[in-house]
């Protein structure tokens, strides 16, 4: 995309001045394609960091076990070892 964004920005004034466009029309026709080329460079790498971010997030939310996070708590009253049953269990 960023490619045929450079192409364009170096093609463009060409054609502006085959077709009769002064040279300083030209230029400044130029350095507004690169400045606009560069605003979507920008943007489209935040935007690329912003889903990986995103998937890796969903991707942790998704893992088997509901994994929470480092000091959560699986559910509501459960502790880890206990078995909470009552009952005999055969080591008892």
């Amino acid at each position: 995309m960023v490619r045929w964004a450079a192409f364009s920005c170096l093609l463009v004034p060409v054609v502006l001045v085959v077709y009769g466009t002064s040279y300083g029309g030209a230029a400044v026709a130029t350095l507004g394609l690169a400045a606009v080329t560069a605003a979507c460079r920008v943007l489209l790498r935040y935007s690329e960091k912003s889903e990986r971010a995103a998937a890796r997030v969903f991707a942790e939310d998704a893992l088997p076990g509901g994994h929470r996070g480092r000091h959560s708590r699986s559910g509501s009253g459960s502790h880890r070892g206990c078995h909470g049953s009552g009952g005999i269990s055969p080591h008892d």
